[in-house]
């Protein structure tokens, strides 16, 4: 990775939210991305505690200035979930002032968990960028688990949310799911470069991140040949 860019991967319950165990239980992955020469930076997904996270990487000399959704779930986003309300993007509002990107089919999912206004919120479609002072972040949209869940690639890493984990994927049996729809959207990231590092939403494997390639080899989401042979492993029709 080029040494201007920021890159950093934060567990929840073990890097920030330590004694929070919802944040345990979860363990989602929180990524802040940015460029070292400006100061800035963007946070993917900043759930259960808005200011820590700003502290965090305000401690390495950078400064907030977006925040990224890969979807609307509460523990990606903040919002109420297991009859707990969850810290997230709304929290991050009133830290610093920001917008949060969004794939514009999960617009009305985020507004509805997090309360926010479309002021708040940018909408993007798949092939967006957006330039954290002088690095690039690409906009790769992967409906499946939800209508709007997107992925981000920078210089070489895939920040692949709950589509892609390094094994298995995000589920297709809730609401916005459609099982057609996440295997086009596995087909895509398949066929990015074999070096391709992949940095999943949560740490559900030893290993928080491994090259596309091999996930590909070995993830059982990529064993059906045919999109009927996947639906039907999943779970059937939609």
């Amino acid at each position: 990775m080029d040494q201007r860019i920021y890159f950093r991967q934060l567990l929840s319950g073990r890097d920030f939210a330590v004694d929070d165990p919802i944040a345990q239980q979860m363990v989602n992955f929180v990524y802040a991305i940015g460029d070292r020469a400006t100061g800035e930076c963007v946070l993917v997904d900043p759930a259960y505690s808005a200011k820590e996270l700003v502290e965090i990487v305000g401690a390495d000399g950078m400064r907030v200035t977006g925040a990224l959704a890969t979807h609307y779930h509460p523990d990606h986003v903040g919002g109420s979930m297991m009859g707990f309300k969850l810290e997230g993007v709304r929290e991050l509002l009133a830290e610093v002032s920001v917008k949060v990107h969004c794939n514009e089919a999960e617009i009305p999912w985020v507004k509805k968990v997090t309360e926010l206004s479309d002021s708040d919120l940018v909408a993007h479609e798949g092939g967006d960028s957006l330039m954290v002072g002088d690095i690039k972040i690409e906009f790769v949209h992967t409906p499946g688990h939800t209508p709007g869940s997107q992925c981000f690639l920078v210089d070489g890493c895939l920040v692949s949310g709950d589509t892609l984990f390094l094994d298995g994927c995000g589920r297709t049996d809730l609401p916005g799911s459609d099982r057609g729809q996440m295997y086009d959207s596995l087909q895509r990231l398949a066929a990015l470069p074999e070096d391709t590092i992949v940095y999943p939403g949560h740490k559900y494997h030893p290993m928080s991140s491994a090259a596309i390639g091999s996930v590909v080899q070995t993830n059982y989401a990529f064993k059906p040949r045919t999109k009927e042979q996947w639906v039907m492993m999943f779970g059937g029709g939609d």
